[in-house]
Parts: structure tokens; sequence; C-alpha cells
């Protein structure tokens, strides 16, 4: 009787195994399924002909490529705005967390005089912003408060299509371990945040610098962002990009050893870099290629113990940052002619061109920056730069990616 109903459809669902019966006619049917979320489909044209279609497959994989391609475009947005908060000394303007109260911020006059009492009460008002008008401090806050924002709309742009995607069926075994390690690291990310905050907030008697957070929370905030960035982008480009058919050579295997020592060192740079912006260290010799008249300054290892030299000397933290920046360009210029000697596909040669290109735009954004006495926008295209530069290293490295047999 179902026949004769529906004489071109067919269904039957037996443990959880979609099997539709179709006439060639009907394959939008066949997709809409797809998108229903079924596991598997048996589509069939004729008595003999038979085929099955499994998800996740290559059409899923496009779609959450593109998706943790946008969440880690997002995760640069919180890295550039929180250079800015940092180079605006904005950072320290809102004095709690809370999860969901924070997100509304002061409307009336007598809520934002409540808000700016609480910061007075700390030593960045005390020391540095004694005579700040509330209209100042409104500034500084809005600046703290959109980076705060901003870093829960990122945790919503993993959660939310995280728990869509694994409720369709996109994710195999490998990508759901990886999706969750990304969103724990999101929640791990927001932690620490607060923790960084915490440490300009803290009295300090003993001390007479200007209240600043610790550069080591500094550049663990940055650190985990920046993993967090590479992981979802390398997870992102290898799901949308069909990987490269490279012949199992020696001078291949080279390429990708050298590539991979080329990201390394780019990341390790921008790692240094943090450590310069906590310490200030981009104010302490403002000349190039020397620092100040010598090729390496005479207060280099001043402090004691020597260690203490890499973390909190600022002189120590910007040779460090000047003879690392000097390295990466070396290196990535060495992996761009290394490369031109090989018969490489074109998105491969394109990718270090573009890596080759960025790094010299970097350096000389860093040798300005420097020579100006770190201008706030100036200095935060530096730091956009260091992370454009990650980016087409991790380009690269997708497209010299070894295929899975």
């Amino acid at each position: 009787e179902s026949r004769a109903v529906f004489p071109q459809i067919w269904a039957l669902n037996y443990k959880q195994t979609l099997i539709l019966i179709i006439s060639p006619q009907r394959t939008p049917l066949r997709q809409w399924m797809l998108q229903r979320g079924q596991n598997t489909v048996v589509a069939e044209s004729g008595p003999s002909q038979t085929s099955t279609v499994t998800v996740p497959n290559a059409a899923t994989n496009r779609l959450v490529g593109r998706w943790l391609v946008g969440c880690s475009g997002l995760v640069l947005g919180a890295v550039v705005l929180g250079g800015v908060t940092r180079l605006t000394e904005s950072g320290l303007s809102m004095v709690d967390w809370h999860l969901v109260k924070e997100m509304k911020p002061p409307r009336s006059q007598a809520e934002w005089e409540a808000e700016f009492s609480k910061y007075q009460q700390f030593p960045e008002f005390k020391i540095m912003n004694h005579d700040m008008t509330l209209t100042e401090f409104k500034f500084i806050f809005y600046m703290e408060w959109g980076h705060r924002m901003w870093g829960r709309l990122v945790g919503l742009a993993y959660i939310l299509p995280t728990m869509y995607f694994w409720k369709k069926g996109y994710f195999n075994r490998s990508m759901k371990a990886r999706v969750l390690g990304l969103c724990g690291f999101v929640f791990f990310q927001g932690l620490l945040g607060w923790y960084m905050v915490k440490s300009g907030l803290e009295e300090k008697p003993e001390s007479y610098d200007i209240p600043r957070v610790s550069q080591y929370r500094l550049a663990s905030h940055l650190g985990s962002a920046l993993l967090l960035y590479c992981a979802s982008l390398w997870t992102g480009l290898t799901l949308m990009l069909p990987a490269n058919k490279l012949p199992d050579s020696k001078r291949v295997l080279q390429l990708r050893r050298f590539a991979k020592g080329t990201g390394a060192l780019v990341l390790l740079t921008a790692l240094s870099g943090a450590f310069v912006a906590g310490l200030d260290a981009g104010l302490v010799y403002n000349s190039f290629p020397k620092m100040g008249e010598y090729w390496i300054p005479d207060d280099l290892l001043a402090f004691s113990p020597t260690i203490k030299n890499f973390f909190e000397n600022p002189t120590t933290v910007q040779f460090d940052h000047r003879v690392l920046a000097i390295g990466s360009l070396a290196a990535i210029t060495g992996l761009y002619f290394f490369s031109r000697r090989m018969h490489l596909p074109r998105r491969a040669k394109i990718a270090i061109s573009c890596l080759t290109a960025m790094a010299y735009t970097q350096v000389a954004l860093g040798i300005c920056t420097l020579l100006l006495y770190v201008p706030t926008p100036l200095a935060a295209t530096h730091q956009s730069g260091s992370v454009a530069l990650l980016t087409f290293a991790i380009w690269v490295l997708a497209e010299l990616r070894k295929v899975a047999k």
C-alpha cells in the first residue's frame, strides 16, 4: 500500500542504518537525509547499483575545517585586542571577575562612580593615575571590558558548534579528542587571563616600580593563546586543504624538518615579545643595530643569579628578542632559497613566499617601533604581525605535511 502512495521512495530503518531506495531523479532527498545527520546512507538507482555515503566525509570535514579556521580568526582578534589593551594601560581597570555579571557594563552615574571607587583602591590608581577623571576611567574600562567580552565570544564560537557537530556525527574519535581539548583550552585561557590581571592588582610595598602584571603570567597568557590559535588553524587547514603528494625523498624530508624548526623559532620569538611587553623593554635601548653605543651592552648580565637576566632584566630581554628575530629572518630566508631548488606544488611555493615577505615586513615593523619609542598604533601592528608570521608558518607546514597512508 505504501508503494502505491509513494512509488519512488521506500525507506527502512534498521539498527541506525537508513536504506533509501530512490529513483535517479530524487537525489536531493539523499542530500537532505545527509543534512539530517544520518550516519550511513545507501542509495540505489537500479537493481544492481548501490553506493554508500558515510559521515564524516570530505564535505563535512571541509565544513568543520572552515569553522576551526574561523575560530582561529577570533583568537587572533583576541590577541590583537589584548595587545591594544595592554598598550593603552587598560588591563587593570576591572578589578574583579564574574563570568556573567560583568557582561553588563555600568550604565548610570552611580554605577560608574561605584566602579571607579573600586579602581581607586588599587596600586595603579594610587601610583600612576591618581589624577584620573571619571571620563578617562571610562575609556580604559571599556577597553578591558571589550577584551573580556571578545573572550566570551571566542568561547561560544568553540563550544556551541562543537555541540552541534558532535550531535550530527561530524567528528571521528580523533577529532572528538581534539575539539574537547580546544574547548578546554579556551576555558583555561580565561582563567589564566584573570590570574595574570591579579598579579597587577597586588600591593607591593617593597617595590617602587609602576604597577604592572607579571611578565611570566603575561607570557603564559599570550603563549596559551598562540597555542590555541596554532592548534585551531592547523587542524582547520588540514581538513580544508587536500594534502600535496610529495615524493618521499631525502630533500623533501629535510625541507619538512627545516620548516618545523623555523616554525618553532617563530613561535619562540613571539613568546619573547611577551617578556619585552611585560617589562616595557622596548623603551630601554631605542637604537638599531647597536644597543646604545655597543653591540653587546655592559648591563646584559647585571642581575644575579645569571638566569634571572633572561626573564627580568629589560636589557637582556630586548637583546634576546633581537637575536631571535634576526635568527627567524635568517631561517625563513634559508627556507625560501632551499625550497627554490625543489619542484613543489604551487600552493606550497605561494605559502613559503608569503612567509618570507611577512618576515621582512615584521622585522621592519619591529625596528620602526623601537626607533620611534613604541607608539601604540605601530606597536599593535608589530604584535599583529607576529601572529600573521605564525599564520604563514602554519600554512607552510600544512602544505608540506606528509600524506597519511
